[in-house]
């Protein structure tokens, strides 16, 4: 299969949800002739039982555990939405971020999928890389590829409330500032946020903004 193809995979036509597929990393298994990672890990879901069709997730794990998580939701009903939007740095060089191991492990995602029958409805379950804002350089030769999601990159509040999602579950170790600032504003419109670390039951949170990015907006 070509990147094409296996975009094809992630966003079928018809599908809802599927215009926030980013395109990027299927345009890269092409150009850099990408091939599938050797170590893929058949996930099983253990923070939830079922699904539920009142309920999106966000998984942001280092990206090869994004992208398994997802085709695992996807086999009890959840459409796996990558949104990976890192760029990737010129042949030989070195990057902040390593988008060779996610274009390679969505192709191993692609062939998983094939086999997985989906709703068109299917809620979503979008996948992010927690290594994206890895900014940190030892020299000036290495490409800085590191990339933030904004409120673009994702459904508004009101288009989850207008499709009967009233719950968001984000998967992670830690709530990224990119991502907190996004799911603030989700809570605002009353949508419930609950966290999980993929291993326990998901927890109600509520989520506020530090003194620092009160700033940031100048709202002090």
């Amino acid at each position: 299969m070509n990147g094409r193809d296996i975009f094809k995979i992630y966003a079928p036509y018809g599908a809802k949800w599927i215009d926030w597929v980013r395109p990027v990393p299927f345009v890269a298994i092409d150009i850099y002739n990408r091939k599938p990672i050797s170590n893929w890990k058949d996930r099983k879901v253990m923070f939830i039982n079922e699904y539920d069709k009142n309920t999106a997730i966000f998984i942001d794990l280092p990206g090869i555990e994004s992208i398994e998580l997802g085709v695992a939701l996807a086999r009890i009903g959840y459409r796996p939405i990558p949104v990976f939007n890192g760029t990737d740095e010129q042949q030989g060089a070195r990057a902040t971020t390593d988008t060779y191991l996610i274009e390679s492990c969505l192709i191993n995602g692609g062939e998983k999928l094939k086999t997985i029958f989906l709703n068109d409805n299917a809620n979503p379950a979008f996948l992010l890389d927690s290594y994206r804002i890895n900014r940190y350089r030892s020299n000036e030769s290495i490409f800085d590829n590191s990339w933030d999601i904004y409120k673009q990159d994702v459904p508004s509040a009101e288009y989850f409330i207008k499709n009967d999602i009233t719950k968001i579950i984000v998967v992670t170790d830690k709530i990224q500032k990119d991502l907190k600032k996004i799911l603030i504003s989700y809570q605002n419109e009353g949508i419930l946020i609950y966290e999980t670390d993929s291993y326990t039951f998901p927890q109600k949170i509520t989520l506020f903004k530090s003194l620092i990015e009160r700033f940031e907006k100048e709202e002090l």
